[in-house]
Formats: structure tokens, sequence, C-alpha cells
């Protein structure tokens, strides 16, 4: 039996490892199939990110051709102004009074600067049509283009769902497969800890029947009973040589008084060596009394010992023997020799395979592939929880600004010398604060010297407490602007920045587009050699027919008008449920990329909405900083004639 268990360990270690090989060859074709898999994603996120990129460039290209059209219906409107204003010139009563000599040559010249203009619209108006053109003709190429990649990338997806749908079933697998190949390594190390334990411990033997296991066990407990009596006998031995001169010969197992009868010998050995003289004091006396009875209890100890001991020795026949513990000793000896050299097979047979390092490899592979994983989870967390955090701080400055605004409206609409008048101003024009600039001739506005001149003047004295507010609520609407503007400034820089990005992506498109057309070529002319091979089957199999026609006629003739016209209604079905089938494939592919069209259209759509509604928000800030700038400037001024007027 000894024997038996290190080839069981064996075994399942030799399956064990089986398993394990299986399992790592299954779990690499996963990762394999998942890379490819990752690289047609890839693949399917550019050509959709190219045809968002296209959908931009065709968006501005049609503003900028609706801004030429406005710019043409503007100068057409110019050049009738001017063509009326010219027939009012000619019109006019004036002219039929007899001009005088320099008003001959300031009217010819008139009509000179007015040709020249009108010339000069006219060839404005011929570049804005032509322009116009090549902008309609541009637009066109690019839909087309747009529709063609559209088609592409409907082609690609609806060629890529089943892939997707494998792919999460390989995943499904790889779990599958890791948990178990986890289940198989737990196995392993158990495996390997349970033959550690026999190598460690050699002398433990496993019992081959009842008769054996309960050998064992009574003599476990036999040497268990010698340490006892071996100690309980030094014991004895130590307290006799302390108390007792004469020698003891033990008890009679056989007697019942034999405890009694050793006391009594006892005590009376101890009354005639110890005669009571006066000079014994109390305590000699409290010695005597423990030792006492510490000697009867281990006496009465010992005597059960005994007695146990020997009903063991009867019910095992004796004492044992020393030549069945050196045959139990060599056994032991060859069960551990045998155990060992086939722990030495197992680590070189391992070592020649090369599994145990490759496992501890993959493993540390997946154990760092976790960590950075859980390392990128905790980025992302944190960067969502301060994404948060600055939402609801723009939130808060938000509302804080609308209820300044509020409050400012009412100012303003209280306070009857400011007269302030907002104006919308268009997105190519001049700003409002520009307007304002210019208009007090005002060249650059600095925010820290604003913001000292408010210090100086809060910190007259002679001003009125509404004043004081006054001065305090610019310094606060001040810092809010500077804030605002470095805001818009990091907006700008970003969104320049996405403009790059943007044309890096056209360019990157462009490339992709050759790349793209040499592929078709290439299919094309895989196409072509395809045809080209079906034809020539056509050819052999139309000789081998004609070469097997005898035995064809021969069958021919030897069917009959029913047979025929069956068999040529089987074909005639055959290719009915061939085309049918076809039909049906192209059919749901077809619904499938109007499918895909539809959700592209709907996600551009969303994607429109939110971008002007981005821009509504960022005009809208803006109109309120300029709104607050604008109050602040009118303010300080007002404040600063009001402190003139007091000094002076």
């Amino acid at each position: 039996m000894s024997g038996r268990k290190p080839e069981k360990s064996e075994v399942m270690a030799d399956s064990v490892q089986a398993t394990n090989e299986e399992l790592r060859t299954k779990v690499m074709d996963v990762q394999i199939e998942l890379q490819q898999e990752r690289g047609k994603m890839d693949e399917l996120k550019s050509k959709d990110r190219v045809v968002g990129a296209l959908e931009r460039e065709l968006g501005l290209q049609a503003g900028y051709a609706q801004k030429l059209q406005l710019q043409k219906e503007a100068l057409d409107e110019q050049l009738g102004q001017v063509r009326e204003a010219e027939r009012y010139n000619h019109g006019s009563p004036k002219r039929e009074v007899v001009p005088g000599l320099g008003d001959q040559q300031d009217l010819l010249n008139n009509q000179e600067v007015e040709e020249r203009d009108m010339r000069r619209f006219q060839l404005k108006i011929a570049e804005l049509h032509s322009v116009i053109r090549k902008l309609e003709d541009r637009n066109a190429l690019l839909a087309d283009e747009r529709n063609e990649l559209v088609k592409r990338v409907r082609e690609a997806e609806s060629q890529m769902k089943p892939i997707f749908e494998k792919n999460k079933r390989l995943s499904k697998k790889n779990d599958d497969l890791l948990q178990t190949l986890q289940r198989m390594e737990e196995k392993l190390k158990t495996l390997s800890r349970e033959n550690a334990e026999m190598s460690i411990q050699p002398q433990l033997k496993r019992p081959s029947s009842l008769t054996d296991l309960s050998h064992a066990h009574e003599e476990q407990e036999v040497e268990f009973l010698k340490l006892q009596v071996a100690e309980q006998q030094g014991i004895i031995d130590e307290l006799v040589q302390r108390h007792v001169v004469e020698t003891y010969f033990g008890f009679d197992e056989e007697s019942i008084d034999s405890e009694t009868s050793s006391m009594t010998s006892y005590n009376t050995d101890l009354t005639d060596r110890t005669p009571a003289t006066p000079e014994e004091d109390l305590e000699d006396t409290v010695t005597r009394e423990e030792s006492e009875l510490r000697f009867r209890q281990l006496t009465r100890e010992y005597q059960a010992l005994q007695r146990a001991y020997a009903l063991l020795q009867e019910q095992t026949g004796g004492s044992m023997d020393a030549e069945r513990e050196a045959r139990t000793r060599e056994q032991l000896q060859v069960d551990l020799c045998s155990c060992q050299a086939k722990i030495m097979d197992l680590e070189k047979a391992l070592a020649e395979r090369g599994q145990d390092s490759k496992w501890v490899e993959e493993k540390q592979y997946l154990l760092r592939t976790n960590q950075d994983l859980h390392e990128k989870m905790c980025a992302l967390q944190r960067t969502e929880t301060r994404l948060q955090a600055e939402v609801q701080d723009a939130r808060d400055q938000n509302e804080l600004l609308e209820f300044r605004v509020l409050e400012l409206e009412e100012r303003e609409r209280r306070s009857p010398a400011l007269n302030l008048h907002m104006s919308a101003f268009p997105e190519n024009s001049s700003s409002a604060l520009q307007i304002y600039c210019h208009q007090e001739g005002v060249k650059d506005v600095i925010i820290p010297e604003l913001m000292k001149k408010l210090d100086i003047l809060g910190d007259n004295g002679n001003l009125r407490n509404e004043e004081q507010v006054a001065v305090i609520q610019a310094g606060t609407v001040i810092s809010l602007c500077e804030k605002w503007l470095k805001q818009i400034d990091s907006t700008e820089a970003a969104l320049t920045q996405k403009m790059i990005d943007v044309e890096n992506d056209k360019e990157l498109f462009s490339k992709q587009k050759g790349f793209l057309e040499e592929e078709l070529d290439y299919r094309k002319q895989a196409l072509d050699q395809a045809y080209m091979r079906i034809e020539e089957l056509e050819a052999t199999l139309y000789s081998a027919l004609q070469q097997e026609q005898p035995a064809c006629r021969e069958v021919a003739e030897s069917l009959t008008d029913r047979q025929r016209e069956e068999l040529r209604l089987a074909v005639e079905k055959l290719r009915r449920q061939i085309l049918r089938q076809s039909r049906q494939f192209d059919s749901q592919i077809l619904q499938e990329r109007m499918e895909l069209l539809q959700q592209a259209q709907q996600r551009i759509r969303e994607l429109e909405d939110r971008i002007d509604l981005q821009r509504r928000q960022i005009k809208d800030i803006e109109e309120k900083v300029y709104f607050h700038f604008f109050f602040v400037v009118r303010e300080n001024y007002v404040n600063s004639n009001l402190t003139r007027q007091i000094f002076s």
C-alpha cells in the first residue's frame, strides 16, 4: 500500500499536467483570436472616425458656401443701391440746369468712379459664382465619398457582427478555462503538498487492514504508557531517595492491601528513623505531610499504570519483538527511498517539459495584467470623481453668476444714471467689449490695475455705504470675470488642438483612402482571376462531359420521359432554392446595413445637437461676462466722476 500511494499521486500529477497543457493551448488560441478581433475593432473605429471627420468637413464646406451666398446677396444689394443712386442722380431736376465747366468735370469723375466700382463689383460677383460652383462640385464629391465610406462601414459592421458574437463566446470560454486552470493549479498544489508530507514523514505507514490499524493503535498506546511509567518511576525514585533509606520493592498486583501495607511499612520506616525530638519545628512537619500525600498519589498512579501495561501486554502477546521492529524500519526505509526516487523523476520530467517555469511565468503575467487593470480602474474612478467635482463647481458658479446677473439687472433697472444697451453681435464681427473699448478710447484692459483702482477707491473714506458696497461687488465680479476669461482661453486652446487633430485625421484619411483604393484594385484583380478560373473549370467540365457523352447518352436513353421530367424539375427547383437563399441573404444584409445607417444618422444628429447646445452655452457665458465687465467699468467710471466731484 505504501507503493500504491506514490503511483497514484504520480498518475494524478501526470493527468493534471496534461490537463494544464491542454488548457494552456486553448487559452493561447483564445488569446490569438482575441488579438485578431481587437485589430478588426481598431480598424472599424478608425473608419468611423474618418467618416465623422468627413461629415464635419462637409458641414464646414456647407457653412462656407452659405457664407459666400450671403456675401453675394449683400453685394447684389449694394450694386442695386448704387444703380438706384445713379438713376436718381441722372433723373434729378438739378441735372437739367446747364452745368458749368467745373461741375461737368466733377460729373465725369463721378461717372468714372461709379463705372469702376460697378466693374469691380461685377468681377467680384463672377469670382464668387465660380467659387460657389467649385464648392458645390467639391461638396458633391465629398458627399459621394461619404456615401461610399458609409457603405463600406456598413459592410464591415455586418461582417464584424458575427465576429463580435464569437468574441463574446470566446471571452466566456476563456473565463471558464481560466477558472478550470485555477482549480487544476490548486489540485496540483495539494498533490505536491501531500507528496512533500509523504517524503517528510516516511515513518508513517498506511495500514492495510483493520488488524494492522488496531496493532498500530495498541503500539502507540504502549509507547505512551511506557513514557508515563518511566516518568512516574523517576518521580517515585526521587521521593524514596529523599525520605526512605531502605529500598522499595514495589507493589503486589494480586494483593488487595498492597497499597496499605506499603504505606504502613513506609510510615514505620519513617518512625524508626526519625525519633520525636523536641528540636523538630513546625516547618518540617508540614513538609513531611505534603511529601506523604504526594507519595500516596504517585504510588496510586504507578499501580494503575502497571496494571494497564500488564493488560496491554496480555492483549498484544508479550513485549515488542526486536526483529519485528527491525523489519518495520527496513520496510519504511525502502518506501522512503522509492518515494524520493519517484519525486525526483517527477521533478526531472517537469523540468524537461518546461511546464513549471512556463506556468509560473503565465501566472505572473496574469497577476501583472490584473494589477494593471486594477490601477487603470482606480485611475478612471479618480478621474470620474474629479470631473464630477468640476461639474458641480461649474454648476455652482453658473448659479452664482445667474444670481449676480439678476441682481445687476435689478440694480440697472433701478439706477437712472446708467444707460446701457446690450445688443447681440454676429460671430465674425467685433465683440461688444471691443466696441465699448473703442468708443471709450481704451486700448487694453488690465484686470490687476482695475483691482488696484477699486482698492484705492474703496480706501476712500468719503464714500457712502452704498458706494462701498458697489466697489466690493465690482471687485467680486471682476475676479469672477478673470476666472471665466481664463476658462475661455483654455477652451480656445483645446478647440485649437482639436482643429489640429482634425487636420491630422484628414491627412490620415487621405492615406487610408489610397490604401483602400489599392486594396479595392487588388480585390478586383482577385475577382477577375476567380472568374477566369470559373470559366476554365466550366470549359474543363464541358470537355469532360463531351468525353463522357457516350456513357451519358446511354444513361439518358435508359431513362424514361417521366424520369427526365422529374430530373429537370429537381434541377430547376434546386436552382430556384439557391436563388431564393441568395436573395434572402442579400435582403438580410441590406436590412442590417440600413439599421446601422439609421443608428449612425441618429448618432450624428445627437452629436450635432450637443455641439449646438455647447456653442449656445459658450455664447451665453461670454455675453454674461461681457455684460458684467461693462457694468463694472461703467460703475467705476460713474464712481470716479463722483469722487472727482467730491474732491473738487
